[in-house]
């Protein structure tokens, strides 16, 4: 897998959808550190998916930097930032009905050229991130017939094949009953121990909780306070955040929250 992990670091990000249009970002600083987890958490509205459209480069700022691995974003090619960064968003839709393994080589793209149909490194690249995925099984079965859990993986699977450094997830647990999520959240861990640097979005201040080596608190595209769970995600920034009484409680060290 790549060597190069690059870390995130965001300053006074501002951004609005138009002239006229109110401030969806305003002047937003945070960092990811490499080989962390790092959990956007705030209520819809709040600018986290907003955040990652901006990280990609599919969003130009009003105002702000924004660099990866130390260097601007600017300085990157589209190819580059296809190597560096991968984005699992909330829904992708298909044009095509692929099967598993097809649908994990379209990660392979960013390394190969015009009209170049992979070959034997990119299939076992694709192999490989089935395997950490745990979809090996499943490697030849449609997309389109996979359950909501599965094709998170799958699409996961096809970031992992990409081989970037960052991974990017935008509500990932989303719509999830409980096993996949546990299946989503102990594959992030382990992707984590292998080095990746991961951000991830959540209105779920449980979620951020049991995963986050740091927490971004966001509301109305500010950052509230950011650090690890126990000292972020106090009743008071919750409360203040989500506009009703939360209560904490402990659990094995990290913050559980209770809605009163």
């Amino acid at each position: 897998m790549n060597s190069l992990v690059p870390a995130l670091r965001v300053s006074d990000l501002s951004f609005a959808y138009g002239p006229a249009a109110p401030a969806v970002l305003d002047g937003l600083s945070m960092e990811a550190a490499p080989g962390t987890i790092t959990s956007l958490l705030g209520p819809n509205g709040s600018g986290k998916t907003t955040l990652l459209n901006l990280i990609l480069g599919w969003l130009i700022p009003l105002k702000g930097r924004i660099e990866i691995a130390s260097l601007a974003l600017e300085a990157y090619s589209r190819r580059d930032m296809s190597r560096l960064i991968g984005i699992v968003p909330q829904n992708e839709g298909l044009a095509f009905d692929l099967s598993v393994i097809q649908y994990a080589l379209l990660g392979r793209a960013p390394y190969l050229g015009l009209l170049e149909m992979p070959g034997e490194e990119e299939r076992r690249l694709a192999a490989a991130a089935l395997e950490t995925a745990g979809l090996t099984p499943l490697a030849s079965r449609s997309v389109l017939s996979l359950s909501g859990g599965e094709r998170q993986l799958a699409t996961i699977a096809r970031v992992l094949a990409q081989d970037p450094g960052t991974l990017l997830l935008d509500e990932p647990t989303a719509h999830l009953d409980i096993g996949n999520t546990r299946r989503i959240l102990h594959l992030l861990r382990d992707l984590r121990e292998a080095g990746k640097t991961i951000l991830l979005t959540t209105h779920d201040p449980n979620i951020a909780s049991s995963i986050s080596d740091s927490v971004v608190l966001l509301k109305s595209g500010r950052v509230l306070a950011c650090g690890p769970p126990s000292s972020v995600m106090t009743s008071g920034n919750l409360a203040g955040t989500y506009g009703v009484p939360i209560r904490i409680i402990d659990v094995e060290g990290r913050p559980f929250v209770l809605i009163s």
